[in-house]
């Protein structure tokens, strides 16, 4: 049985990825599983628990755009995309800041980033101290699981969970944002019609 956890107890949860554990927490999404971003060995513990090839990079989850501007480099478009469309279901992808180290983006020149939907993940977020890797909770390839007995069947070796329900059951629309000309790469609650509205709008 992997120890739950209720939103009460954020401290025992970030006390658990500070010291490079890994987690299951429902996202507005679906249900996800982090770690942080500042450990390579949770991150290798994750590439472990999803059985997930080496070549795909994790998506990061941050607190707010002032810890987006410290992992990326924001564009006007882009810049645009997150005061409008974010906490909400969507992905931006972002050219990455140089000084990160290399196995955040798994060597990638790029990195697609979040912000924490709720402030629930927020305030576990802050409490780390630093943004978190953040991917659906199921096995590579697999289904997204639904329930947190799903989540305990597919990802046994998790170090606790957060309870609570995910909101939209359906994972973000990510949007390649590392030019001005933005591109879908997964459909997902927010269409391009919704983007390109505001993007013309603001032009």
């Amino acid at each position: 049985m992997i120890k739950r956890y209720n939103n009460k107890e954020l401290d025992k949860l970030a006390e658990i990825l500070k010291n490079e554990g890994v987690i299951s927490i429902p996202t507005d999404t679906v249900y996800g599983i982090c770690a942080s971003i500042n450990s390579k060995k949770a991150y290798n513990k994750m590439l472990e628990i999803k059985n997930r090839p080496i070549s795909k990079s994790f998506p990061v989850m941050c607190a707010n755009k002032e810890e987006i501007a410290k992992i990326a480099n924001i564009n006007k478009v882009a810049d645009i995309i997150i005061s409008s469309f974010m906490p909400g279901p969507i992905t931006v992808v972002l050219p990455k800041k140089n000084n990160l180290p290399n196995y955040i983006t798994n060597g990638k020149d790029t990195i697609a980033i979040r912000i924490a939907p709720s402030k629930d993940i927020q305030q576990l977020i802050i409490k780390t101290g630093n943004p978190l890797f953040m991917t659906s909770a199921n096995q590579s390839g697999q289904p997204v699981c639904k329930t947190l007995e799903e989540i305990e069947l597919s990802c046994p070796s998790l170090d606790g969970m957060l309870e609570g329900q995910p909101i939209y059951a359906e994972s973000s629309t990510i949007i390649d944002c590392t030019t001005n000309n933005i591109k879908i790469l997964r459909e997902g609650p927010i269409t391009l019609e919704d983007i390109n509205k505001i993007i013309n709008k603001s032009n």
